[in-house]
């Protein structure tokens, strides 16, 4: 048995790590998908989506990259822009079942 490859991913990659003292839209994205993500994995803390990565969005990234077996420096890197991304697209699908 295999699973469906996730397709449909939202976004690209900015091309620059997202870390504390980063703002603007590509932040709000990723704050927007971990909350849905947390709808899912609850110990993923829901983030205020204001485009600030401040310490909350540091620690729900801290969380979502142990949970997901990541290196946890609470930045989103590369591949955890697309962990996320990935992951988010698989929640929002079972949410549509």
């Amino acid at each position: 048995m295999s699973a469906n490859k996730v397709s449909g991913v939202p976004s690209s990659f900015p091309g620059t790590t997202l870390q504390t003292g980063s703002s603007g839209p590509n932040v709000r994205t990723i704050q927007e998908q971990l909350n849905a993500i947390s709808n899912n994995f609850p110990a993923i803390p829901k983030v205020r989506v204001d485009g600030d990565f401040g310490e909350e969005t540091r620690n729900a990234v801290t969380k979502f990259q142990g949970i997901f077996n990541m290196p946890q420096s609470g930045i989103v890197d590369f591949p955890t822009w697309y962990r996320i991304s990935d992951i988010y697209v698989a929640v929002e699908q079972l949410a549509a079942l």
